[in-house]
């Protein structure tokens, strides 16, 4: 098969849970600009639908869809719509989150409450969205975790800033889908689905120049990620250029932990 029809992704109908969010858009932008048709499911449905029409307005396939991942029937009406609207699913993105714990002492109902949408919700939308998958006959999952899932925090990065502790349902659940990665994999083993993850870095966001110059400065690259450098990665994941790649977590930290 030709290079550019390993990586094209025409006729795909992709789902990228909490597409409207910062790396959300990064990702639905790539994926659409490879041809897939896209919808991003969020909980903020307006501002989901604002988006979608901003990337539409550019010439690509994107819908938006109404999703409260802590909710089972939402999930399950998602599903539902996915269908009676594309007719089938080749590929989902598991990347929403919420982030109700802001530091260390946070309140334990702030833990639980990210517990339902993070651990609960993320299984059982990566459930619902991989029976869709099989039933047309296979594709991918592709979930974004963080590096933060796979080390522990180095609080250097925040000294000189008001930034605090980072939040530990963070490391917490992200370091549970990595293995749910690998466990799911195993499962849907022989039905033609494969499960990846992506832990990316820090994502530039305009953070205070403290924290910037902290991190940068590890970094073999120099710099944050950009709105881009995700982009190639979960397009090969999700393309059959990354056919071979299965059960897998890739680190994109621009070598800080190398």
């Amino acid at each position: 098969m030709h290079i550019k029809e390993l990586f094209s992704l025409k006729n795909k109908v992709i789902l990228v849970s909490g597409g409207a969010g910062n790396y959300g858009k990064c990702i639905v932008e790539g994926l659409a600009e490879a041809d897939a048709t896209v919808i991003i499911a969020s909980r903020n449905i307006d501002h989901a639908n604002e988006v979608a029409r901003s990337f539409r307005a550019r010439d690509l396939d994107v819908y938006a869809l109404c999703l409260d991942q802590g909710d089972h029937q939402s999930v399950l009406q998602l599903k539902k719509q996915l269908l009676e609207k594309f007719k089938k699913l080749d590929v989902f993105i598991n990347n929403a989150v919420s982030r109700p714990m802001k530091g260390y002492d946070s309140a334990i109902t702030d833990f639980a409450e990210s517990m339902q949408v993070n651990a609960t919700g993320s299984m059982d939308i990566l459930r619902e969205m991989a029976e869709l998958i099989v039933a047309n006959g296979g594709g991918s999952i592709v979930n974004i975790g963080s590096m933060m899932g796979m080390f522990g925090p180095d609080l250097s990065n925040y000294e000189g800033t008001e930034m605090g502790t980072p939040p530990p349902d963070y490391f917490f659940h992200n370091a549970g889908l990595l293995n749910l990665t690998r466990y799911m994999a195993q499962v849907l083993a022989g039905k033609n689905v494969r499960v990846n993850c992506i832990s990316p870095g820090g994502l530039f966001n305009h953070q205070p120049e403290a924290f910037l110059n902290n991190y940068c400065k590890k970094v073999p690259l120099k710099r944050m990620a950009n709105k881009d450098d995700i982009k190639g990665l979960v397009v090969l994941l999700s393309s059959e250029a990354g056919a071979y790649i299965n059960g897998e977590n890739i680190l994109m930290d621009g070598g800080l932990n190398a």
